[in-house]
């Protein structure tokens, strides 16, 4: 007991020899990071010091490869407080499509009271097989806010060889 005392004591007045030495060293949290200063931007002005330039080592963003899938077997929707989801059922040619997606026809919204949606997804490179209905259905939701249903009368979703509509009671 009284050892540790001892050593407590010794490392205290040790501590308090340093003088203000470990108040300035990288070992104080409160010095991890210097003042701030103040940079002017460019004459444009536009350059957000913020975002990183484009370098050449990095990749371009990949380009969406989904095709309109075969059919399209069920539409649903489900109000919800907000807005609607859409429910979307499609059926594919072959096994194995993936990053299935609802694309808007239009980017404006409803065009005369339609909301127009296209079920695309990415065929896989390498078919497994055609397989029953079942393996083959892909589901997509979408949410669709009160806004964008404000003046929709229909929502059509389109596939390769057929669409589904639904018309607002």
């Amino acid at each position: 007991m009284a050892f540790t005392r001892s050593l407590m004591l010794c490392s205290a007045l040790a501590l308090a020899g340093c003088g203000g030495g470990l108040s300035n060293s990288w070992v104080n949290p409160a010095n991890w990071f210097g003042n701030s200063r103040a940079e002017t931007l460019g004459a444009s002005g536009t350059q957000n010091p913020l975002i990183p330039k484009p370098s050449l080592g990095k990749r371009p963003k990949p380009v969406y490869q989904g095709q309109p899938v075969d059919q399209i077997a069920a539409l649903r929707i489900e109000r919800r407080p907000g807005g609607a989801i859409i429910h979307v059922v499609g059926v594919t040619d072959v096994i194995g499509y993936y990053d299935a997606r609802l694309e808007p026809e239009s980017l404006d919204g409803a065009v005369n009271g339609v909301l127009a949606y296209t079920l695309t997804a990415v065929r896989p490179a390498h078919t497994v097989g055609v397989g029953g209905e079942a393996a083959r259905q892909i589901n997509v939701a979408r949410f669709v806010s009160d806004q964008e249903l404000a003046d929709v009368r229909t929502v059509t979703v389109k596939g390769a060889r057929n669409q589904r509509s639904t018309r607002r009671r």
